[in-house]
């Protein structure tokens, strides 16, 4: 989990998306406190550690959307990450790569008689 957290290639799943979402959110919180006070150091401090923040965010949501076999432009979309939150992913592999489940695509068996049709 959270391998390459600012690469924009891949995929994540649910878990890792939602548990991003969730420190984004608490650092936030946090930045926004600090920036609160008079001192323009903490300030310049809080402005500089936003940029990776936000960072972070875009490429785990872009790795969302390639789980769903979308680009990482439909995380603009307004309340497109309740979708990225709630529903699965692609199971198998799509144009973005494996799936980060593990599952692999079913392997059709040749030697495997259909069955016969009834007339």
């Amino acid at each position: 989990m959270f391998k390459a957290p600012f690469s924009f290639r891949g995929r994540i799943r649910r878990l890792e998306y939602g548990l991003s979402v969730l420190a984004y959110t608490a650092l936030i919180f946090t930045f926004n406190i600090l920036a609160g006070s008079e001192d323009v150091a903490s300030l310049l401090v809080v402005l500089l550690l936003y940029v990776p923040l936000v960072w972070f965010l875009w490429a785990q949501g872009a790795k969302r959307c390639h789980d769903k076999d979308r680009s990482g432009w439909f995380q603009i979309i307004p309340f497109y990450f309740l979708v990225l939150i709630f529903n699965d992913g692609d199971p198998y592999t799509n144009r973005f790569g494996r799936s980060p489940k593990g599952k692999e695509e079913p392997q059709a068996n040749f030697f495997e008689e259909e069955p016969a049709l009834e007339a």
